[in-house]
């Protein structure tokens, strides 16, 4: 007879949350009791496992004069012990829950301290840390006060009868792995360390142990209702609104509501017999109701982002004034909502969205994605063993942020399928706290959600549940509670590389069905780490940069800025495209030119803006004033008379109206004179800006070369050599492939075509050229009759240039494709692409600007006069891509510092791309350091067409209306030598 003896699991994995940890409370910023920072630099020793070292390093008087140190807040894999490990999905170590690997990175953490001289005497005292990664151990002056798991989460421990006045030694093992790192897979870098601050906390006798804020708001009667619960009880002051009443106690008064719009905060004093605490309350209500989330009883239209905590240098360890940069580009850029994206942030960056104005979906530290590539089995959430770790996550989430009048949801997680744990969650919140939403995504029945919430939604189902004609859920019951839900898309718009394509459609279906409440773009910020490259150069590197296992590369970097928070082109045009005001109209000069304005508010009337016109000429100014409109409520439209067009503009030119809506007094977030809005109007029909093509000049035969005007050309092969003693480095020709961005090559679990993959399988980038003809015509022309076509397949382009010349120096090229075969893609790009000497290094366009722009992001692309050198004209996407096109281009030119260059004009307008790398280089990069600017060369690509971006990286792919088929077309440019 035999026996099994099971020995007890270790506590970083066991599934229990920890062990001895006080109750959660409230996050408490501003309070009379002593408190004392514990961060600074910390003696520091990583071990390779979990066990490799006892706890000898936690009594009085060890020796740790042979460690290391390092930073609190951080993460030691940032300070030179490991590396950083990025997975999207993927658990980096073996899925055996809720064990860990054996080879568990242990950092042992040790910080002596001593009491403030003013420290005072008496109550109790608490240890807080606000995060820790994954699992710790703690021990205060030998003693050890327990265990805690859940990252992004407070935990305290009592300590007031440990402390001494002097040396104190706080030690803390922190490992890598734990049963908690099964809860805690949520696309972003795996960082171990203490990254939140450490904290002693005085509680006095009669100090408060827990507080809630309920302050709610009757839009019906403009009264708002405060009643706070304490333990222990005080007294609540408001001296704005003169109230004074005790905790427990409701009072009713006159008061102006909080919303993200007109963040209205009163400052309010709690107190106690042994605290004394200020607090920032704002009064709202949040319902569900007739189908719709409704803030003080109108509806919300949420102009999101999803944003993950990250610094390029710190990690998670993100400082407060990184914080406020974050919600003032926010602000800047229209943006009113946040999603903690997957998990509670730091507190104080809570505070900020009260004080600033936006609305917060809190998600709980919890996500188990990577148990859906194993069709979910052994998921803890469906596993009643681990739902009290669950229920800790969403107990630890509400107590901490439940007073912030920002909060208008609580997200039970990400990613975590579904399962009994999600329910008791939603239980426990919607008991504890009913004055708010409950969102989650990954249950589509909506069975535990008070919204129905979707990823990446395609345009065509956004429009169907807008409509509430979605396809049925199976549960009859369900489907009518889901039918009747308020619509978010959690995530839309995945903002990977270049791109997202498609907002300004997501936004229309979200102004047209009142359920399409908006949504949060994926995400806010590229998650790229600092780098220097040999020549000094920095950098951003992503997955696998470190040696990782496992990783999925860039896909960590898909933000709407860049890790250095410069705002991407794709924040540009987020930005326009959800601004809250809507100027239309049809800009006729004199009597018939009105203008349209539409607030686009839910809360907010116009007396905040100024609106001002500026009509131009060929992209300058000629003439500037204001513009009177009223003080429009929330969803209201007045149409406006323009001025007569003022004088100055010459005869045929180009002229437009550009209204804008910019704020008429400063702000917490933007100056006095910030664009909110802005439009254009056409005052006279749009042009290219060409004239006719240049004829009349014939060509020429000299030995091996044709002349045609200032044209040189080779006479075998029809390549332009010259343009008025300019070299032409590389000829002009046809050119349709381009560097694939990261939504061309898509993701492979999308159900679209990745034109991306397809067009490289198909030889797009290594096509030939062939030359069936070099002919001279009696008209005065060079025609040259060209196939391209790729490799091992029978499709290709019939191209023919035809070329002709003026006595004025001009000379014009009109290109004619036909396609040859059945292409079974749309073409990435068409257009001509040549090299012009590396001397002609500054730009200046008409058209378009002053940012890239393609098909689908093109809603903030301005018609104007732009100048900016050739260096940048570039995008420096983390992974390099296509990028840097300038739309609907007149002219453009490229000039030397002496004033001499090239003049192009395009009939139809063009894209203009200038470069000083090739788009086969622009390919082959992986970071921005493999591109070394040519010494000779500046590659121009002058383009009749691009296929649109679409985001196809995490969502769908480019809409039909912007693909860019392979169908026969004409176009032509004019080329003038500048001198």
């Amino acid at each position: 007879m035999s026996s099994t003896q099971h020995t007890p699991l270790p506590y970083y994995e066991d599934r229990s949350p920890g062990a001895g940890t006080l109750p959660p409370r409230p996050w408490t910023p501003s309070s009379d009791a002593a408190r004392l920072s514990l961060n600074g630099t910390w003696s520091f020793r990583l071990s390779p496992t979990a066990t490799a070292e006892d706890d000898a390093f936690a009594r009085p008087g060890y020796d740790a004069r042979g460690w290391d140190e390092i930073p609190v807040p951080g993460h030691w894999v940032l300070h030179g012990h490991g590396a950083p490990i990025y997975t999207n999905v993927r658990y980096p170590f073996p899925v055996d829950p809720p064990h860990v690997p054996a080879e568990n990175p242990t950092g042992d953490h040790l910080r002596v301290f001593d009491l403030p001289g003013d420290w005072p005497d008496g109550g109790d005292a608490v240890l807080r840390f606000e995060g820790v990664e994954s699992c710790a151990r703690v021990w205060l002056n030998g003693e050890e006060l327990g265990t805690f798991k859940g990252s992004r989460l407070p935990h305290e421990f009592p300590v007031g009868g440990l402390l001494e006045p002097s040396g104190n030694v706080l030690a803390v093992r922190v490992h890598q792995w734990s049963s908690g790192s099964y809860l805690e897979d949520q696309d972003q870098w795996w960082l171990p360390g203490i990254f939140r601050e450490v904290t002693l906390e005085h509680r006095p006798e009669g100090s408060l142990a827990d507080y809630f804020v309920h302050a709610s708001y009757d839009h019906t009667t403009g009264e708002g209702t405060l009643r706070i619960d304490s333990d222990p009880g005080g007294r609540i002051t408001v001296p704005e609104l003169g109230l004074d009443l005790a905790t427990g106690e409701s009072a009713t008064v006159p008061v102006e509501p909080w919303t993200a719009e007109t963040p209205r905060l009163y400052e309010a004093w709690l107190t106690t017999v042994g605290e004394s605490v200020s607090l920032r309350v704002g009064f709202r209500t949040v319902v569900v109701e007739d189908g719709l989330l409704k803030v003080n009883g109108r509806r919300v239209l949420f102009r999101g982002v999803n944003r993950h905590e990250f610094h390029p240098e710190n990690g998670r360890a993100v400082d407060l004034a990184t914080m406020r940069r974050d919600l003032v580009l926010m602000k800047r850029h229209n943006i009113n909502a946040v999603r903690t994206s997957h998990y509670p942030p730091h507190p104080a960056f809570l505070g900020l969205c009260d004080e600033l104005g936006l609305w917060v979906i809190d998600e709980c530290d919890l996500e188990t994605h990577g148990f859906g590539v194993l069709d979910w089995r052994n998921n803890p959430v469906d596993d009643d063993r681990w739902t009290p770790a669950l229920l800790d996550r969403a107990e630890r989430m509400v107590e901490r942020d439940k007073n912030h009048p920002a909060v208008v949801m609580w997200s039970l997680g990400n990613e975590c399928g579904t399962g009994r744990g999600l329910s008791a969650m939603a239980d426990w919140i919607r008991e504890r706290d009913p004055s708010r939403v409950i969102h989650y995504e990954g249950d589509h029945s909506c069975a535990d959600t008070d919204v129905y919430s979707r990823m990446y939604a395609p345009h065509e189902e956004v429009d169907l549940i807008g409509r509430r004609t979605e396809p049925p859920w199976s549960d009859p019951e369900l489907d009518a509670k889901r039918r009747a839900l308020p619509f978010i898309q959690c995530e839309y718009a995945h903002a990977m590389g270049n791109g997202p394509g498609g907002l300004s459609e997501y936004q229309r279906l979200f102004e047209a069905h009142e359920r399409c409440q908006g949504g949060f773009v994926w995400e806010w910020i590229d998650h790229g780490f600092t780098r220097r490259a040999p020549d000094g150069r920095f950098y951003h590197v992503y997955g696998g940069d470190f040696g990782e296992e496992l990783h999925d590369g860039n896909f960590v970097c898909d933000g709407l800025v860049f890790p250095d928070r410069t705002p991407s082109p794709g924040l540009i045009e987020y930005k326009k495209v959800i601004e809250p005001v809507r100027i239309e109209g049809d800009g006729a000069g004199g009597a018939d030119g009105a203008v349209r304005i539409t607030n686009g508010h839910d809360f907010a009337d116009l007396s905040h803006l100024a609106f001002t016109w500026t009509y131009e000429a060929e992209g300058e100014a000629v003439g500037s004033g204001e513009l009177a409109v009223p003080p429009l409520p929330p969803g209201e439209s007045v149409e406006l008379k323009l001025p007569a067009p003022p004088p100055g503009a010459e005869a045929g030119a180009e002229t437009w109206w550009t209204v804008e809506a910019r704020l008429a007094a400063a702000t917490a977030w933007a100056e006095a004179g910030h664009t909110v809005a802005w439009a254009q109007l056409p005052a006279t029909a749009p042009g290219t800006g060409a004239r006719a093509l240049a004829s009349g000049e014939a060509p020429r035969r000299e030995g091996d070369r044709i002349v045609l005007g200032p044209g040189v050309f080779d006479a075998a092969t029809g390549a332009l050599a010259s343009l008025g003693g300019l070299p032409v480095t590389e000829p002009p020709r046809l050119d349709i492939w381009r560097a694939p961005t990261d939504n061309d090559n898509g993701a492979s679990w999308q159900p679209d075509e990745r034109w991306g993959v397809i067009w490289r399988r198909l030889g797009l980038h290594r096509v030939r050229h062939r030359t069936d003809a070099v002919e001279t015509t009696p008209d005065g022309a060079l025609t040259v009759r060209t196939r391209v076509a790729p490799a091992a397949v029978d499709i290709g382009l019939e191209t023919v240039y035809r070329w002709t010349a003026d006595a004025a120096g001009r000379l014009s090229l009109a290109v004619s494709v036909t396609p040859l075969g059945e292409w079974p893609c749309p073409l990435p790009r068409l257009g001509l692409r040549l090299g012009v000497p590396a001397a002609l290094g500054d730009a200046e366009w008409f058209g378009g600007g002053p940012g890239e722009a393609y098909p689908d992001t093109r809603t903030a692309a301005r018609v104007g006069r732009w100048a900016l050198p050739v260096d940048e004209l570039q995008t420096p996407y983390v992974r390099p891509q296509e990028n840097g096109a300038r739309i609907d281009v007149r002219w453009a030119r490229l000039t030397a510092p002496d004033g001499s260059g090239i003049r192009i004009e395009g009939d139809p307008a063009f894209w203009f791309t200038a470069r000083r790398w090739t788009t086969e280089q622009l390919d082959a990069a992986e970071h921005t350091p493999d591109l070394d600017p040519s010494n000779d060369t500046v590659w121009l690509n002058l383009d009749h067409g691009q296929h649109g971006i679409g985001s196809q990286s995490c969502g769908p792919g480019v809409l039909a209306e912007h693909r860019l088929n392979a169908t026969s077309a004409e176009f032509s440019f004019t080329f003038s030598r500048l001198t």
